[in-house]
Parts: structure tokens; C-alpha cells; sequence
């Protein structure tokens, strides 16, 4: 790929997600781009950099950040997390009755989100009020996460009895392959939302009881890392715990906010702090 199309294509990225894309990267972006190009049936790099610079849909721009971007993830992927949350939520229920507010901000094709809501309703039990917010800026994976339906490879991680609880056998796919569908109970716990993360203020009032906010971060440069923290932290309420990726860190940045646990975050006068560990077995 020319150096001066790389460069194009870097800086369209950042101007409408924030997404960094670090010198190095040509071959990946070649790559990507390449079955852009095919798909579309132009004539290379330079006529696919025309056609989405000229796209006024906004259609092929989400294709193309999809396309330079990971959006494979699974059930209770990284599941220490998942065990904090269910503490953090016992915790919180011994005091008695309330409800939970949860923003899972990069959403991505919903498994994290569902898996969030499953997680809550195993921890405080079934009839939890519990809202939970699932954002992202694609909406092709929004699509698949509200259609909320999964090929068996996705579930690999969760316990048989929660898939037994919180999933329905759905007619296999294209490719024979088993696919399972969540359950209308899971569902109803969750709103699913566009939302560019690199563009704050977010139009959310909060207070939001977790935010997650993991595997993202590591698009974005240091800039737009600041803008985004400082937003999530306008959105946390005094008891409120962020959590992300576990290969992502809020090293370098302006914040307050201090490790709980790991990759695990919340304010330095939380009573979490005083109140025993946390995440330990």
C-alpha cells in the first residue's frame, strides 16, 4: 500500500472513531482493505478511499472500521471480571433491595453485554432490576447483538448450567453448525445504542453502578484515551467500578481513579477499599 493512501486511510479512522492506526500497520490495513475492495468490485486502494470518502450513507465507513478493527470476542471472555461483578453485586444486595444500572461501552456483537446480565441475575437472582446499556459505534455488530443468536464455538467458555438457563437451541446454521439463541429473560435487561466513544460528552446522565469499558482503549491514542475517562468518570456514582481490558491500562492518563483489583478501577474513598479483597477465590 502507498505510504500517502495508508496515511488517508489512518487519518479517516481517527477523524470519525478515534481510531489510531500506528505506523507498521500497512500490511494489516492492505489486508483488510483488500476485501473491501473486492466486495465492492472496484479497482483498488485509491478507488475504495474515493468511494468511502465520497460515501454519504456513512454505510461503507462502518465496514471499513469493522474491517481494521477486531470484533471477535466470546462469552464471559476475561472471567475474573465476571467474578467481581457477581461479588461486587452480593455485596450491594446484602444491603438490601435496589436497582442496577450497568453501560457495557463496547459492545461489540453482545456477548459481553448478555453475559453481564447473566452474571447479575446468578449473583442477586432472578427478578434483579437491572438495566444495562450496550453501545457501540457498528451497526453491523448492534445488528448481531440484538438478534442476540450465537454458534456454539461463542459459548465454549460459559458453565453448562447457564447455558442451560439462559440459552435456547436454535436451528442450526448454513454450515450445520449449532447455534444457540439467549432468552427473552436475558434480553429484556439490556438497550442496545450507537455510540462513538472517541466523541464525548456522552448524552448519558449515569450514574452508571459498573461501567465496562474493555478491549477498546487499545484503539485509541492518549488523546482520546483522556477524553474517554474523563467521560466514563462523569458517569460513575461514589460506590461505581470500571472495568478494562486486561492487556489495556489507565497509565499516563489524568484520573483519579483507583486500581481495585486487576485491570478493575473505582474512586480512592470507595468502602471496597476497606472492605476485604476483592476477586480472590
Amino acid at each position: 500500500m502507498e505510504h500517502n493512501v495508508f496515511t488517508r486511510f489512518c487519518d479517516l479512522a481517527y477523524d470519525k472513531a478515534g481510531i489510531y492506526l500506528r505506523e507498521g500497520k500497512e500490511a494489516l490495513v492492505a489486508t483488510r482493505v483488500a476485501k473491501r475492495v473486492k466486495a465492492l468490485g472496484l479497482d483498488g486502494e485509491r478507488a475504495y478511499l474515493e468511494y468511502l470518502e465520497k460515501d454519504a450513507t456513512g454505510d461503507e465507513l462502518v465496514a471499513f472500521l469493522d474491517a481494521v478493527t477486531t470484533n471477535y470476542t466470546f462469552f464471559f471472555r476475561e472471567p475474573e471480571h465476571f467474578d467481581i461483578q457477581a461479588q461486587l453485586m452480593k455485596r450491594w444486595a446484602a444491603q438490601g433491595p435496589r436497582p442496577y444500572r450497568i453501560w457495557c461501552a463496547a459492545s461489540s456483537t453482545g456477548e459481553e453485554p448478555y453475559a453481564i446480565a447473566m452474571t447479575a441475575r446468578e449473583a442477586v437472582g432472578e427478578d434483579v432490576d437491572l438495566r444495562i446499556l450496550a453501545t457501540d459505534l457498528s451497526t453491523r455488530v448492534l445488528a448481531t447483538a440484538r438478534a442476540g443468536v450465537y454458534g456454539a464455538d461463542r459459548l465454549e467458555k460459559a458453565s453448562k448450567e447457564v447455558v442451560r438457563k439462559y440459552f435456547k437451541r436454535a436451528p442450526d446454521n448454513a454450515r450445520g453448525e449449532r447455534v444457540y439463541s439467549v432468552t427473552p429473560e436475558v434480553r429484556e435487561h439490556l438497550v442496545f445504542k450507537r455510540l462513538n466513544l472517541s466523541k464525548p460528552p456522552f448524552p448519558m446522565k449515569g450514574p452508571f453502578d459498573l461501567v465496562f469499558c474493555r478491549n477498546v482503549m487499545m484503539y485509541f491514542d492518549l488523546t482520546v484515551r483522556q477524553r474517554l475517562v474523563n467521560d466514563i468518570e462523569r458517569l460513575m456514582g461514589p460506590e461505581s467500578v470500571l472495568f478494562i481490558g486486561r492487556s489495556e491500562t489507565l497509565g499516563g492518563l489524568k484520573t483519579n481513579l483507583v486500581a481495585l483489583s486487576a485491570a478493575t478501577y473505582c474512586w480512592p474513598d470507595n468502602p471496597l477499599l476497606e472492605g476485604g479483597r476483592i476477586g480472590g477465590k
